[in-house]
């Protein structure tokens, strides 16, 4: 699926915003994914995942039998990531600031896993995803995304899939450029550290 393909299925959910957000890096952007707008609608989130899940099948060599996603962005593309590759979804959450499987979920020692997320802006949550499923046991073969907002720069030591990358420039918030000062930030993101 072309880059503007993709990009156009956020425009038409209406999920492609514009003003000043506080990201989950804690950097600041005049433009935002919105991807929970794009999971409200099933068909959307499936064609897209149906995508992705055809460019991890060409891309990744390794054999895989799980796939983890981070909580709370990375469980609808997760699940819906297992649901076309036909595997368990399974999803790491924050206990005390760190990331760990939960509700019974386990791997087995050295299990291949595919690790699934919505956005990657810089990569924090998915390092964070990566360790959480080495100290479960697991091995992580790749990691696929629907948006890289890197720009291709993300080095994560496994094969890095996104459906398209969007490069998208964000400021830190001593370093906000004029068209931002003014504008009220919003932070429209989940990520909690705590």
């Amino acid at each position: 699926m072309k880059p503007e393909k993709v990009l156009n299925e956020f425009k038409k959910a209406g999920a492609l915003l514009e003003g000043h957000f506080i990201l989950a890096s804690g950097l600041h952007s005049d433009l935002y994914l919105q991807k929970s707008l794009i999971f409200t609608n099933a068909k959307t989130t499936a064609k897209l995942m149906k995508a992705l899940a055809k460019k991890v099948r060409a891309q990744v060599k390794t054999p895989f039998s799980a796939i983890v996603s981070t909580a709370l962005g990375g469980i609808v593309p997760g699940y819906e990531m297992g649901r076309q590759l036909g595997l368990p979804a399974f999803f790491v959450e924050r206990v005390d600031g760190e990331f760990q499987l939960r509700r019974n979920f386990t791997l087995t020692k050295g299990q291949p896993v595919l690790i699934v997320d919505d956005i990657v802006s810089t990569g924090t949550s998915i390092k964070e995803c990566l360790a959480a499923v080495r100290k479960a046991g697991g091995k992580p073969v790749a990691v696929a995304a629907l948006v890289d907002r890197t720009g291709g720069k993300l080095k994560l030591g496994v094969p890095f899939i996104p459906l398209t990358a969007w490069k998208v420039e964000a400021w830190k918030a001593d370093k906000l450029p004029p068209h931002l000062k003014n504008i009220p930030a919003v932070k429209p993101g989940t990520r909690v550290l705590k």
